[in-house]
């Protein structure tokens, strides 16, 4: 029976609430604006960390949590003129020493002498292409060693990896990427096959599983898609393709350049070396994330000393980069949950206000009702369910400008954004509660009005 009378004063509460609001429709609505923009710009901050983060671990996964890259700067030095005759008496800023580059014995050294190394990952790339059917598809010649796969988390989808022997013996096999296998054996299996690639035939032992690379990881990571490249050994790259390491018979000047003789008393002129690093790029893993810095600052100095005294390398730590970028995106939540919470703050303020309003048009009329037998609960229930539904109102429509804002978002800018059933229900509840807070003091002051002063209100 309690429960029955409970629900009726429910149902009339809410009738009347709907009643009141829907007679001020206009009223309403700006009221509502402050908390539909703070629950829309709500969703929109939760979508958009949602998928920063994600983007965070998918480039965190490319990379390697504790990676160490080493690229080498090959020698692009403007022709520059020596004085023969002052050459010997130059002075270190007016000579260059020559490097050998980065080569296979770095990585040696660098697995032999540095402890807290787990294993390391040379590359050598080259642009190249294959021949199928006499037409030319453009792909990426990678020599590696088996350790690419663990360093660059790849895993083989069909066939194996490279054997000792195959490494051993510079023999003509290669793992190929999914898009590789599409465009030159579409509908069938390339393993088993062979594809010539530039002048060699080359077996396929493997086919890599394919993996999603973003645009956006692959410039800021400086990340080839890997399912578009072509494997081989790396002694296989150096004795079938090319080896920058071999040196020409052209004579090298004391700077590490080509000589180009004018008269015998005439001035030298040194020409850039190019590239003449063995590698394109060493991958260096370590045990611990801890030991990613001192490890860097020795393979630094390891590769200095080997490189007489030559910084023609550059090393990087992709997890600080990512790290980097994370805290740009964080600082850019906060200013968006800024913006959301001041949103909400002013749509509650603007609730508080016209319900504030709303209990000095209605005076009278709570005096009439406390007359014939209305409790203070009664009254305050009634303007509570009254800034309630507004602010429900409000969220709904918060909610679907928030879910519409995000997908756009991501349409236009090309900003990933994950939308989340716990991010609308929080929006939903956030909603609720601003309602239910700022409509509390106006309840109050409605209810502790006087009936016969109420009444007399004019």
């Amino acid at each position: 029976m309690i429960d029955k009378i409970l629900l009726e004063q429910v149902k009339s509460v809410f009738v009347e609430a709907v009643r009141v609001i829907t007679v001020n429709k206009i009223r309403t609505f700006l009221t509502a604006l402050g908390i539909i923009f703070g629950v829309a710009a709500v969703i929109t901050m939760l979508a958009i960390g949602n998928g920063a983060e994600k983007e965070i671990l998918s480039q965190l996964e490319l990379v390697g949590v504790n990676n160490i890259v080493v690229t080498p700067i090959p020698d692009e030095e403007d022709d520059s003129e020596v004085d023969e005759e002052n050459a010997e008496d130059a002075g270190p800023n007016q000579t260059k020493k020559f490097s050998k580059g980065l080569d296979l014995l770095d990585v040696e050294s660098i697995q032999k002498n540095i402890p807290t190394v787990k294993r390391t990952s040379p590359e050598i790339v080259m642009d190249s292409y294959v021949i199928n059917k006499g037409k030319q598809n453009s792909v990426k010649l990678i020599g590696i060693t088996n350790d690419f796969f663990e360093t660059s988390n790849i895993s083989l989808g069909r066939g194996a990896k490279f054997s000792k022997e195959q490494m051993l013996h510079a023999m003509p096999v290669c793992i190929i990427g999914e898009k590789v296998e599409k465009k030159i054996f579409p509908g069938k299996s390339a393993l088993g096959n062979h594809i010539k690639v530039k002048d060699v035939w080359l077996k396929v032992v493997g086919i890599i599983e394919e993996k999603l690379i973003s645009d956006k990881a692959q410039e800021n990571l400086g990340i080839r898609d890997l399912n578009q490249d072509v494997y081989i050994p790396i002694k296989t790259f150096l004795v079938r393709y090319q080896d920058r390491k071999i040196i020409s018979d052209e004579p090298l000047d004391f700077s590490g350049g080509v000589i180009i003789m004018g008269n015998q008393n005439g001035p030298k002129k040194r020409i850039p070396r190019g590239n003449y690093h063995q590698l394109d790029k060493l991958t260096i893993q370590v045990n611990n994330s801890n030991e990613l810095k001192a490890t860097a600052e020795v393979v630094s100095k390891l590769l200095k000393r080997k490189h007489n005294g030559m910084l023609d390398f550059e090393i990087t730590i992709p997890i600080n980069l990512l790290k980097q970028q994370q805290k740009t995106k964080q600082v850019f939540n906060v200013v968006l949950s800024i913006i959301a919470g001041i949103s909400l703050l002013i749509g509650g303020i603007g609730i508080m206000n016209i319900m504030l309003a709303s209990v000095l048009e209605r005076t009278k009329e709570i005096g009439i009702i406390r007359a014939l037998g209305a409790t203070q609960q009664d009254v305050i229930l009634q303007f509570l369910s009254e800034s309630m539904l507004i602010s429900i109102g409000g969220g709904i429509a918060g909610i679907v400008l928030g879910i519409i804002a995000s997908y756009t978002l991501q349409l236009v800018t090309g900003i990933e954004t994950i939308l989340t059933l716990g991010s609308i229900i929080l929006s939903f509840v956030v909603a609720t509660i601003t309602g239910l807070v700022f409509g509390v003091y106006p309840a109050k002051a409605a209810a502790n009005k006087r009936p016969i002063e109420a009444i007399r209100h004019d």
